[in-house]
């Protein structure tokens, strides 16, 4: 079984010499690079290949924001200068890594590794998610989203987001005048998302903080939240006085 391979580094020297180390290697096919996070999703998705040696620490989309984006993960060896709590997750999740500067002899071990776990059926996705956890204990804020738009990702900065609805199938970005949809639940994103940024306002809405302009009442002692924007939202009535105390109303 040959592995189709994708390398994804920011680094033009860093793919330089994974091109040379995998160039001999008998189980390894190169299909490809990435320079960056979003191009790395893109390529994924194109290529579908069966293994990514993706490094984490990159500009756009970094290596986890990457895997948070893909529906379906292909085996990933994590390539890292992270610290040692990071290491700790890798290696408790089964999930294999090559910490830089590494060795011809390492990157060897590792792509035989995932030829063995592929060969014998192991799912990554089902690794990836306890890993993931483990690392948002860590409070790792999300800090940007990929969103696809006419066949390619466009990597939106949570920050200029003004809020966000659940849809079926998804949620809905209301960035400006323009509106990405998402592939996540409101309630994951939630838990990803830094809440002295965003406020959950009612069961299907988040509202960046930093919009909200006026507190409206409404009907039957409910109330809505009008935004910078101009855009008005739900608030549920169990998340008014929470929102005041925030707001310091």
């Amino acid at each position: 079984m040959t592995l189709r391979t994708l390398i994804v580094d920011d680094e033009a020297p860093a793919r330089e010499r994974l091109r040379n180390l995998l160039a001999e290697n008998e189980f390894v096919e190169l299909i490809g690079e990435a320079k960056d996070g979003a191009e790395a999703v893109d390529r994924i998705e194109r290529l579908s290949p069966d293994l990514v040696l993706l490094d984490i620490q990159m500009p756009v989309l970094d290596g986890f924001e990457v895997i948070e984006t893909l529906d379906a993960p292909p085996a990933i060896i994590f390539v890292t200068a992270y610290d040692e709590y990071a290491i700790r997750a890798f290696e408790v999740n089964a999930l294999d890594y090559l910490l830089k500067p590494f060795s011809q002899e390492r990157l060897e071990r590792a792509i035989a590794r995932a030829h063995e776990q592929l060969a014998a059926g192991r799912e990554f996705a089902s690794r990836i998610g306890p890993l993931l956890e483990s690392l948002r204990e860590e409070k790792r804020f999300l800090t940007r989203v990929a969103v696809r738009k006419a066949g390619r990702f466009l990597v939106v900065d949570v920050r200029d987001i003004d809020w966000m609805e659940a849809r079926e199938g998804g949620v809905l970005l209301h960035v400006g005048a323009a509106e990405h949809a998402v592939s996540r639940t409101l309630t994951e994103l939630e838990t990803r998302l830094d809440p002295s940024l965003f406020f959950r306002a009612h069961r299907s809405i988040i509202v960046n903080l930093d919009r909200v302009k006026e507190i409206v009442p409404w009907f039957a002692g409910s109330h809505r939240l009008r935004l910078t924007t101009g855009a008005e939202v739900d608030l549920s009535r169990s998340r008014a006085k929470e929102l005041r105390e925030i707001l310091g109303l």
